[in-house]
């Protein structure tokens, strides 16, 4: 259903986009027509004719190409974002479809220290970022990263960032114009760092002085008064004309070199700004009712700033600053209307007013830009359900036909499971399973309803807690660290989190692996048994069927299940965890079928 209104939406913006391109040339003809009559007529009225009528021709052609050229303006503003919500439709598609490589993958936010980043899958290409990321801005993109690392401490906050998404997700174009009306992706970071230096741009108390703003003031009267008695009266054309000269003289020592300074600092933030401004338009006029969003629409639009206006004002100074390149314009502007002094105090007067909120404006774009993210996410799956986060002061972990979001409804094997408070679960089987896709199962679709995300299950009943894995452990030989001793400082990172939270689920895929097999078994049961006085609750994987045996000698805190496979002429896996300890395994069977082809 979600992809056939995609398709429906794009096959409709193709033919917009078609219409819109079929009056390009249409514009273009007229205005050039309209030029050429301008250039005849004028030509008529001064070489052959000079009747008045063909002054008024001219009116009319200048009229007729100042019209075209303003709807031409307009078609092509159109179509431009007619093609880039083309585009949305496109990508969301291609997603729907399993491509996810127009979305960025957050590889720079993979953090192997992180209690679960890594080993849940979070960042880098085909993660759970890269699926569910639509975001504009590069702080857009830091705060997703950031919700999906950083958990919430209470429910109140998980209701509202999930009332915040169910929003969003009904509000389908109000997201889709937001993802489109950007031209690029917006570095923050590089707005941030400009004004950050524009803050502390100094700019001369001149440009204040009310003395000195009417003696420019003074200036231009009396050069407009001196021209128009030259005109009039015998008075000299040169007196004017020195006005003129020693006015530009004066307005280019005075603000050229502040202008200079100013320009080296905010070069180049012109297309940011702009995207920033459709940004904000887009967000403007929308009633939002839940606390979330509309709290930070308040700050975006309170009535004591008017940020859309104040993006403007910044937009129109910096395109005026890059005017400032035509030479003869220029000297003009200066020479007539001390243009470079004013553009020093419109500059003095945005960097006062509004300098020192642009940051949190930026801010709460970004926290919208990773709420339309996750609330894209959530309108992508409809066959994803709600958690139920309970407020209990205890690790509670109850699913129905959990399954992993990546492997999609269809494929999925979907599994009951239930965690209890204090309680550790041994999961036994054979290589390929499904013991590590179950870990995973059970972490990610937690950090899902802690954002306030669906979750990939019939059902989910859960409290709030932390949690810390270990199954991606590698060495790092740059730093002289062995694959053993980085499971060690590992595990000892997990014991000083565990003992700062109130409640830990650590999910563990096999301890100690980096280790001969008596050593492995002896260590893991040392471990487990110096967590019991924790408040943890663990899942832990392991191919030791030995390290069941736990659950005889603690059947309280204990518990076995297994991924049963069955061997017959092949290996048969069902991928459904079931209570007990797992009987068979495949690694020899499938070893000795590899060695029978191959001495066939």
């Amino acid at each position: 259903m979600v992809k056939d209104l995609y398709a429906e939406h794009l096959k409709d913006l193709t033919s917009q986009v078609t219409m819109l391109k079929r009056r390009n040339p249409i514009f273009l003809t007229l205005e050039l027509i309209s030029f050429a009559l301008f250039v005849i007529f004028l030509y008529e009225y001064f070489f052959v004719f000079h009747k008045p009528v063909f002054i008024l021709m001219v009116v009319v052609c200048i009229a007729i190409y100042a019209v075209t050229r303003f709807f031409d303006r307009k078609n092509v503003a159109r179509l431009s974002l007619a093609e880039r919500i083309q585009t949305v439709y496109e990508n969301e598609l291609l997603y729907l479809d399993g491509d996810f490589s127009r979305f960025g993958d957050g590889e720079k936010y993979i953090d192997k220290h992180h209690p679960f980043s890594t080993d849940m899958d979070l960042f880098g290409q085909l993660s759970l970022f890269n699926r569910i990321n639509r975001t504009v801005t590069t702080g857009g993109s830091d705060s997703l990263a950031q919700c999906l690392i950083s958990l919430p401490h209470s429910s109140d906050e998980v209701r509202r960032r999930k009332e915040s998404i169910d929003e969003l997700a009904a509000m389908g174009d109000i997201r889709t114009l937001f993802m489109a009306s950007p031209s690029s992706s917006i570095d923050t970071a590089k707005i941030s760092s400009v004004l950050k230096n524009a803050s502390s741009t100094r700019v001369s108390p001149l440009f204040s002085n009310l003395l000195f703003l009417c003696v420019v003031y003074v200036f231009i009267a009396l050069l407009f008064v001196t021209i128009t008695l030259s005109i009039f009266t015998p008075l000299s054309a040169n007196v004017p004309v020195l006005i003129a000269l020693l006015m530009l003289f004066m307005s280019l020592t005075v603000a050229s070199r502040t202008l200079n300074r100013i320009s080296r600092v905010v070069n180049r933030l012109t297309k940011e700004l702009e995207g920033y401004v459709n940004l904000f338009k887009v967000l403007k006029d929308i009633e939002f009712k839940t606390h979330y969003d509309r709290q930070l629409h308040q700050k975006l639009f309170s009535e004591d700033d008017n940020s859309l206006a104040a993006l403007h004002e910044l937009t129109r100074i910096l395109a005026a600053i890059d005017r400032r390149g035509n030479i003869l314009g220029l000297i003009f502007a200066n020479a007539f209307f001390f243009s470079d002094f004013f553009l020093v105090r419109r500059f003095t007067r945005w960097q006062q007013t509004n300098l020192s909120h642009l940051p949190l404006w930026i801010d709460c774009v970004s926290q919208f830009d990773a709420m339309m993210s996750m609330a894209t996410f959530r309108f992508n799956h409809p066959e994803a359900v709600d958690a139920e986060i309970l407020d209990v002061d205890k690790i509670v972990y109850q699913a129905m036909a959990l399954y992993h979001p990546f492997i999609g409804i269809d494929k999925a094997v979907k599994n009951d499971f239930k965690i209890d408070d204090g309680a550790f679960y041994i999961i036994t089987g054979a290589n390929m399973a499904g013991k590590s896709t179950f870990l995973r199962s059970v972490g990610i679709n937690y950090i899902l309803a802690m954002n306030g995300m669906p979750v990939f299950a019939q059902s989910l009943k859960i409290s709030m807690f932390n949690i810390f894995t270990s199954m991606c452990t590698t060495d790092d030989l740059t730093h002289g660290i062995s694959y053993f001793n980085a499971e060690l400082i590992r595990l000892q990172q997990l014991i000083c989190a565990c003992k700062k939270s109130e409640h830990t689920l650590i999910i563990l895929d096999e301890i100690l692996k980096g280790t001969n097999s008596l050593d492995k078994l002896n260590g893991s049961r040392l471990f487990l048994e110096s967590i019991l006085s924790l408040p943890v609750s663990g899942v832990i994987a392991t191919h030791d069927l030995e390290l069941s045996k736990m659950a005889d000698s603690d059947p309280q805190h204990f518990h076995n299940y297994c991924f049963e496979v069955e061997l017959g002429d092949d290996v048969t896996y069902s991928y459904r965890i079931t209570s007990g300890v797992a009987r068979n395994q495949n690694a020899t069977f499938l070893l000795n079928k590899i060695l029978t082809q191959v001495s066939q």
